[in-house]
């Protein structure tokens, strides 16, 4: 029966950075794309642009894979050899969005004010890492709503009717929505249901604001 292989180990441990942690690591996978990009555009060899930035052609090959963490130093030897800036290595990362897709029916249930009064809010999606939050709201108001409660936050909130009728208050001003109406407005001031004529209403409600950190 043969032997089972072992892994080499190196007695320094990582070398240049350490090892990217394999194909989930998006940033390492991203930079690596980019290098290989702009080499190929160059017409050059792993080995070539090896030996331009101070590599060796196997640690080259690594990085472009993915498999391997290159330092800052390196990295603006590659950019030095390539003649490109060191942020052009970033930017496909950078570029990358997220998606949330929800089906038909799905969303996630929040509990906010007037829940318990037949006011529903699906969550449809949410941001991810950025400095401003997105949050798309599917509300339902059925014949149990009774309580209008009156809602005031940061950002800005647009709302588009998709079933029913309703009066909408914002600040000291009122507006009748039906569907196919929309309505843009500063989340800052008192905002809600106030009253209702056609039932049941469902409209979309996309609050945006600033987030937040310590």
């Amino acid at each position: 029966m043969p032997e089972p292989q072992r892994k080499k180990k190196t007695k320094n441990g990582p070398v240049d950075g350490g090892t990217a942690g394999g194909p989930e690591n998006k940033l390492e996978l991203a930079i690596g794309r980019e290098i290989r990009t702009f080499r190929k555009k160059m017409d050059l060899t792993i080995a070539e642009l090896a030996k331009l930035a101070g590599l060796s052609a196997g640690m080259l090959s690594k990085i472009e894979n993915g498999n391997a963490s290159p330092s800052l130093g390196t990295l603006q030897a590659l950019s030095g050899a390539l003649n490109i800036p060191f942020t052009a290595f970033f930017r496909k990362y950078e570029e990358d969005r997220d998606a949330s897709y929800v089906r038909s029916g799905e969303g996630l249930v929040i509990e906010r004010r007037g829940s318990r009064a037949g006011h529903e809010y699906r969550l449809l999606g949410h941001s991810v890492g950025k400095s401003i939050s997105v949050e798309p709201y599917l509300i339902t108001l059925t014949e149990k709503s009774e309580v209008f409660p009156l809602f005031q936050h940061p950002g800005t909130e647009f709302i588009y009717m998709l079933e029913g009728e309703m009066l909408y208050m914002h600040g000291d001003k009122s507006y009748r929505l039906s569907p196919g109406d929309s309505l843009f407005f500063d989340a800052d001031a008192p905002h809600g249901p106030e009253e209702l004529f056609a039932l049941p209403i469902r409209f979309l409600s996309i609050i945006v604001s600033p987030r937040f950190t310590d």
